[in-house]
C-alpha cells in the first residue's frame, strides 16, 4: 500500500488477463477509482491509457499508478511504450523512471 497526499492509504492492484494488465485502485461504482491499462506483447508493454476518478483529483495518483508500472516492468524485465500523455507528462517530468522505456 501507498500512502497518497491527504495521508490515507492506497492500494493499488495489478491484474493481466492474455496481453492486457492493468494497475488501478479499487473502489466505486465501476469498481476502479483509478486505473493505467497496457496492452503487453513479449517484452514490450503499450501505455495505453489512465484515469483517475474526481474522488482521488489532485492526489498524486496518475503519478503513483505510473510509479507501480515502473517498478512492474523493472521486475519483468519490460519495456514500456508510452501512448497516453500523462503518463509521458510522468516520465518527462522524472528521469528515474526513463530506464524502463523503450
Amino acid at each position: 500500500m501507498q500512502t497518497g497526499a491527504a495521508g490515507t492509504e492506497l492500494e493499488i492492484k495489478h491484474e493481466e488477463h492474455d496481453r492486457l494488465g492493468a494497475f488501478f485502485v479499487p473502489g466505486g461504482a465501476s469498481g476502479r477509482l483509478a486505473e493505467l491499462t497496457y496492452r503487453s506483447s513479449g517484452h514490450v508493454a503499450v501505455i495505453e491509457h489512465t484515469g483517475v476518478s474526481s474522488a482521488l483529483a489532485g492526489q498524486g495518483v496518475g503519478k503513483r499508478l505510473v510509479e507501480a508500472a515502473v517498478a512492474w516492468a523493472r521486475g519483468a524485465g519490460k519495456k514500456f511504450v508510452v501512448r497516453y500523455p500523462f503518463a509521458r507528462t510522468v516520465f518527462d517530468r522524472n528521469p528515474a523512471l526513463r530506464d524502463v522505456l523503450k
